[in-house]
């Protein structure tokens, strides 16, 4: 049975809700637009993360009795406004960049066209899911260039919420981690699993070497040994004694990182263990796996930073009526005006421009038919960005579940493929292409 997710919203969006309702413009047509106006930590681009969770949220967001007799027990609104909630089903469209896909400044991420009762509705839980995983997702990305192509394991669940947990696990995979530490995520969505033990396990022990032997005689010799608990090349010595030379691999969580791992890398080779591999998980963020990528580092384990969002842990992104149609069937643009927060009003699409070598050069949003229209008299080379997601209430296959991650996994290398080089500088600077309103 599932679990609603009506209530993984805020009060007032029920509140205008039943405001609209007793007004007569609750089933107004409108469009609503989640978009960040910049890129939160001066990053070169954003990574769409969440969308499939948010598409499977909806599904999900049924107000069952429980839900109303909340709402009723609380006065949140009125009796007629709870029968409308008691048959509320999603029945709009909505378009989206789909996941894994890069963004920039105005890029319309989810396009929600809808009643205005429906579409309101949904704020909270987009934004919820999109800001965090996006942020997640965004730094996963930046770490996965900088180790050069060496594998990433994301272990950063006791650095973050039990749920968030899970999502960043997600969100990190899909932009090019290869493995997670909680064995949810590995359930839920059929991320690889990883972890052997922790200095825990080896203190538990009479020695070291004790320690060692129960975990190659529980894991074979193919595991990897945690060396530093006591003083690394004794360990790294012990762990060759106890597993012999086809050691799989030795974990280093402390010490100079660029140093330690030279010196352990020479010292398994002179003790015959030359195709045992070196993994290091000392609080590593994208600059750190930047100076290690060149050493002889086999792989990271990335915590704390990764699920943070390595310091910008949401996007900044914002959900907002950007058209409706009026009392005569008419589409009026709307847009805010406030200073620093304004947003640009009209049903738009969006097409991202290409140079001959295939690199983009900007982001096209053009301002007319809403998702998939066309301006006439407008420029529209380029590749279109917006996919349907949802059509009258309806979710497209693709987006969701372990098929709609390896999809976005997959999508979001080719779209780094397409981004100038610019894109992967780890200093703080302006977008990598620039975002233009046709």
């Amino acid at each position: 049975m599932h679990t609603s997710t009506a209530l993984l919203t805020d009060h007032y969006e029920l509140t205008m809700v039943d405001a609209a309702l007793q007004a007569g413009t609750a089933h107004r047509r409108s469009v609503f637009e989640l978009f960040a106006r910049r890129l939160s930590g001066a990053r070169r681009y954003g990574v769409v993360a969440g969308t499939g969770r948010l598409l499977e949220a909806i599904e999900q967001f049924r107000f069952t009795d429980a839900e109303l007799d909340f709402l009723r027990e609380q006065n949140v609104v009125s009796a007629p406004t709870l029968d409308w909630l008691a048959d509320f089903r999603f029945s709009g469209n909505i378009w989206g960049y789909p996941e894994g896909e890069v963004f920039f400044p105005g890029s319309p991420l989810i396009t929600v066209e809808s009643t205005f009762a429906e579409g309101v509705l949904l704020e909270t839980l987009a934004l919820s899911m999109l800001n965090s995983d996006s942020a997640v997702a965004t730094a996963a990305s930046r770490m996965s260039h900088a180790a050069g192509g060496k594998p990433l394991a994301e272990m950063g669940s006791r650095r973050t919420g039990e749920r968030s947990a899970v999502a960043a696990a997600r969100a990190a995979y899909i932009a090019g981690f290869t493995a997670t530490s909680n064995l949810e995520a590995g359930r839920t969505y059929g991320i690889p699993t990883m972890g052997t033990a922790a200095h825990s396990f080896t203190l538990l022990h009479e020695s070291e070497r004790a320690a060692f032997q129960a975990q190659v005689d529980a894991l074979g010799v193919g595991t990897t040994l945690l060396v530093d608990t006591y003083d690394i090349d004794q360990g790294v010595r012990t762990a060759v004694e106890v597993a012999g030379p086809e050691l799989g691999a030795v974990r280093i969580d402390s010490g100079d990182l660029p140093i330690v791992v030279a010196h352990v890398r020479r010292l398994l080779d002179e003790l015959g263990a030359t195709r045992t591999r070196i993994t290091v998980t000392n609080d590593l963020d994208e600059h750190t796996v930047a100076a290690l990528a060149a050493s002889p580092v086999d792989s990271f384990g990335v915590g704390t930073s990764v699920v943070v969002g390595s310091g910008t842990p949401t996007m900044g992104m914002v959900y907002k009526l950007v058209a409706h149609e009026d009392a005569s069937g008419e589409w009026v643009a709307v847009a805010k005006k406030s200073a620093d927060k304004a947003s640009v009003g009209g049903r738009k699409s969006v097409r991202r421009a290409h140079n001959a070598a295939g690199i983009a050069t900007a982001e096209r949003i053009l301002l007319g038919d809403g998702p998939g229209g066309v301006v006439e008299g407008t420029d529209v080379d380029g590749r279109a960005v917006l996919e349907p997601l949802v059509v009258a209430g309806e979710l497209t296959p693709g987006h969701t579940g372990h098929a709609g991650i390896v999809a976005a996994r997959e999508r979001h290398q080719a779209r780094l493929a397409e981004l100038p080089p610019v894109a992967m500088s780890l200093t703080r600077g302006d977008p990598a292409i620039p975002t233009e309103y046709r």
